[in-house]
């Protein structure tokens, strides 16, 4: 499989990064505005992983300043959309009108219409869509996923998701809320997404917080409302400064509580009543961002639906985050779904 990768910022040399090891696709084409990146120079890319990117080798590949110029390539089967996130539908809806797969950043559009609308679309046209919802493929989710939608903890009765660093100066756009969502688009729709995988759309939602991208700041506690659960939080955002990225979570089942800091560098830890704790930890070292782009290959030369990543699931994130963002300007009153 040819796969085309548009935009080269962070996520973008990420997935490039990724895609060595992978069986069954070859990075074919790149696109960026910048003539620097597309000569392999990623010096300048920046995150809040705190990974730096040096040189990259391009050649053989196909270089081109527009993304949409890769879509007019009839030898490009899939295309990897790591672009500014208000250009991640348009971009997607162009590819699948071209007849490519698609694997999309996340989000993949910033209302719950848009992102509805391409996932018809890619039924539609016959191609793959998957959203990049890489927490669902990182070892310290995955593992509690697994142990938690095992049942064997019994029924979960409180979850803690909180992300948080500080706001990107290597991307003025995203300053720019109509662009990229702001903070609590940006980071958290990764941990409204785990709760969906994890227990389903909620009823309801309410937040509180602070919103002030002049000041680089943009937190929020969120409620998700679940029968049968005394309370999902999700919480975090953008900070002062150069505030560290941390992700982390707690899981309190009837059975056993589960927790997680990247701040720790402990793996997740489960602690049962009367026994020592236990560390989930991976049999070998797992690259999320190359299970995720495996897991998209496969499914793009099997066609299969990415059943484990729906791209529903991933406009249903995109539609409780955006309701929880809205709800925060009501200070904690329930917001039905």
């Amino acid at each position: 499989m040819r796969l085309g990768v548009l935009g080269l910022g962070f996520m973008g040399a990420t997935h490039i990064r990724a895609l060595h090891g992978i069986e069954g696709v070859t990075l074919a084409a790149i696109s960026s505005s910048d003539p620097k990146k597309l000569a392999g120079d990623l010096s300048s890319v920046g995150g809040n992983l705190g990974e730096g990117f040096a040189t990259l080798d391009f050649s053989g590949v196909a270089k081109h300043t527009h993304w949409g110029e890769i879509l007019e390539d009839p030898t490009i089967d899939a295309v990897d959309v790591c672009l500014p996130t208000h250009l991640h539908a348009p971009a997607t809806e162009a590819a699948l009108r071209a007849g490519k797969h698609v694997l999309v950043e996340k989000p993949m559009a910033l209302d719950f219409e848009t992102a509805n609308g391409l996932v018809a679309l890619a039924k539609e046209q016959g191609r793959i869509l998957m959203a990049a919802q890489v927490l669902r493929f990182f070892p310290m989710y995955r593992q509690m996923a697994d142990l938690v939608r095992s049942g064997s903890l019994g029924p979960v009765r409180a979850a803690t998701f909180r992300r948080r660093c500080a706001a990107p100066p290597w991307a003025a756009w995203m300053q720019d809320k109509s662009v990229s969502g702001g903070g609590v688009f940006d980071l958290l729709i990764h941990d409204v997404d785990m709760a969906l995988h994890l227990f389903g759309t909620p009823a309801a939602v309410s937040a509180t917080g602070r919103e002030a991208l002049a000041s680089y700041v943009d937190t929020i506690d969120g409620q998700l409302y679940y029968d049968g659960m005394d309370s999902v939080t999700v919480a975090g955002g953008w900070h002062h400064g150069a505030f560290p990225f941390s992700m982390e979570y707690t899981i309190v089942a009837d059975g056993g509580t589960i927790e997680y800091s990247s701040a720790s560098g402990k793996d997740p830890q489960v602690y049962r009543p009367g026994l020592e704790p236990e560390s989930l930890t991976p049999a070998a070292p797992v690259d999320g961002y190359q299970e995720e782009i495996r897991y998209f290959v496969e499914c793009c030369l099997t066609g299969t639906e990415p059943a484990y990543c729906s791209p529903a699931e991933s406009a249903q994130a995109v539609k409780v985050t955006r309701l929880m963002s809205e709800a925060r300007a009501k200070k904690g009153e329930k917001c039905l779904l």
